[in-house]
Parts: structure tokens; C-alpha cells; sequence
């Protein structure tokens, strides 16, 4: 991705139809996000002037040029760190990443990423999916272990986005909470958005400032003071297990901002574990699975309890 692409496109069908959904549809290389971002920056002209907005309508017959600039130069080195690579092909990479490790490089977390690491593994995927963040196609928190999923190349991190996006995929979380719950099964749905009284943290909000966020919760043991969920998220949002637990009067064991401050148990963190990913791999039509055991400090914990 070291030059300037460009596209030239004519639009031929019925007028009105939106500029961003027409270029997501027949540049489907880019996820829609992404070529909004490009109209936003200028990259995306109609009939020879810059297109005024995404949602811009189209009229029978419309020039459309598409230039997708190089990735920015960003300060992402690849680093040689271990990866515990549960699976690889030419398309992506199922990683079970450690606790401690953040996905991407933001203020404060310069190094030690997974994207640093992935960069050490396979130099090819800067740019992929955007320039600060390559291959990422969703998150775990820091203190969160287990299984994320990282694109080797643009039509892949548009297939497993879109993956995300229309509910296929199926997440498995192995969460220890203290408490018990108000039924040994159940589904949450609330609204999350960003905290009024603390922009750094995410709280269960009304309706109007938050998006949907629903998940689904079995028991699979329980204890004097501690329930070990199985939790099903149907939605992507950010701290939504965690939340959702709180929702519940059950915060997950060694949270310490939405939960207790003292941890119950032996856990400099929180007992939150991405065990499964159930997903269709591009280019397959068959669902494949992936899992990742517990790791040794949640496992150690269990055990007290056990």
C-alpha cells in the first residue's frame, strides 16, 4: 500500500440512492466506514467536486472518482513478541492473547500491543483496515484473555466485518462473578454509553445516549459466594459483559471499576476469558470453532473455590 489507488465508477442506477452505501456495495474491498471516511477527507468526488456528505444522493449517470491514499505514516513497529496463534491461513489470525496485552497502540500504550506483535509476525498487514489500527476487527480489553480475530488482507477484514456486523458470529465468554444471579439463566438488554459522571468508564444508560446492547448468560457452576457464567454477547459494545454483570448485582470477580474495589479472590484482574469463537471463515461456507482453555491465573482462582 505504498501508492495512491484510484477508482473511476459510473453510477447507473435509479436516482436518490446514498453516495456511501453505493461505493460499500461496489467497492466491497472497503467497509462502509471506511469509505465514509474517505468522502470525509475529501478522497471521494461526484461529477468532478468533492462529495458534499455520506449520505449524499446520487443522480442517473453521476461520475464517481475514489482515491485511496497510502497508509499515514504512524509510529507502528513491529515488535518480535510471542503470539499464542491458535490458527492461520492466508486471510487472518485466531490469536489467544495474554492478559495485560493492549490490542492497539493508543496514548500510553505505544509498544507491547497485539498490533505491534502481529506487525513482528507478518509485516504485510500495516494498512489493512485502516493505518492505526491494521488488521483489527474487534477488541478485547486489556485485562480481558482469550480469542481475537486479526485480518491478513482488505477483502478478509471486509468479510469478518461484515461477519460481525449482521450477528454471525458466535462469542463464548467464561466469566467467575461474585454473587449469584436473579435466575441461573437469562438474557440482558440494556443501552451503553459513556458514563456522564466519568467520560474514561461506560455505564448502562437510557435509550436516548446509549446503543442496544444484549447478551445472553447460563450458569454453569455455582459456589457459596460465586457463580461461574457462560455469556453469550449478541452485541459488540464496549465493556458490555462487564456492565452487564453489574446490571445483574453479580459484577464479575476482581473488577475493580464496576465492581467491588477488594477483589474476593487471589486476581490482580477481573475473571473475564474469550474462550470460543464460532465464525465463517471468507471463502468457506461452513462455520468453523475455535477455543482457548483457561489460562493459568483464572484457572488458579476457580480452584480456590473448587
Amino acid at each position: 500500500m505504498t501508492d495512491e489507488r484510484v477508482f473511476q465508477i459510473r453510477y447507473d442506477r435509479q436516482p436518490g440512492e446514498r453516495l456511501d452505501k453505493f461505493l460499500a456495495e461496489v467497492l466491497p474491498e472497503f467497509s462502509r466506514s471506511r469509505i465514509q471516511h474517505l468522502i470525509a477527507g475529501g478522497c471521494v468526488d461526484v461529477n468532478g467536486s468533492p462529495a458534499s456528505k455520506a449520505g449524499q444522493p446520487l443522480d442517473a449517470g453521476a461520475a464517481l472518482t475514489v482515491r485511496v491514499p497510502p497508509a499515514a505514516p504512524v509510529d507502528l513497529v513491529a515488535e518480535e513478541i510471542p503470539l499464542d496463534i491458535i490458527f492461520e491461513n492466508d486471510d487472518l489470525m485466531v490469536v489467544n492473547k495474554p492478559a495485560g496485552m493492549v490490542v492497539h497502540p493508543a496514548a500510553g500504550h505505544a509498544s507491547g500491543t497485539l498490533v505491534n506483535a502481529a506487525l513482528g509476525h507478518d509485516p504485510e498487514i500495516e494498512g489493512i483496515g485502516g493505518e492505526e489500527r491494521p488488521g483489527v476487527v474487534h477488541r478485547l480489553d486489556k485485562d480481558t484473555s482469550g480469542l481475537i480475530l486479526l485480518a491478513k488482507n482488505e477483502r478478509a477484514h471486509r468479510w469478518l466485518q461484515d461477519q460481525f456486523r449482521l450477528r454471525k458470529v458466535e462469542k463464548t465468554y467464561l466469566a467467575l462473578v461474585d454473587g449469584k444471579p436473579p435466575t441461573l439463566a437469562g438474557r440482558v438488554e440494556t443501552y451503553i454509553g459513556r458514563d456522564p459522571k466519568n467520560r474514561k468508564r461506560m455505564a448502562n444508560v437510557s435509550k436516548t445516549k446509549g446503543r442496544e446492547a444484549v447478551s445472553e448468560y447460563k450458569t454453569l457452576q455455582s459456589f457459596d459466594h460465586h457463580t461461574l457464567f457462560e455469556f453469550h454477547p449478541l452485541t459488540g459494545r464496549t465493556h458490555q459483559i462487564r456492565l452487564h454483570c453489574a446490571f445483574l448485582k453479580c459484577p464479575i470477580a476482581g473488577d475493580r471499576v464496576y465492581g467491588r474495589k477488594a477483589s474476593t479472590l487471589s486476581l490482580s484482574r477481573h475473571f473475564l476469558h474469550a474462550s470460543k469463537l464460532k465464525i465463517i471463515l471468507p471463502g468457506e461456507t461452513a462455520a468453523r470453532t475455535f477455543e482457548a482453555s483457561l489460562p493459568p491465573d483464572l484457572e488458579s482462582a476457580l480452584n480456590q473455590l473448587r
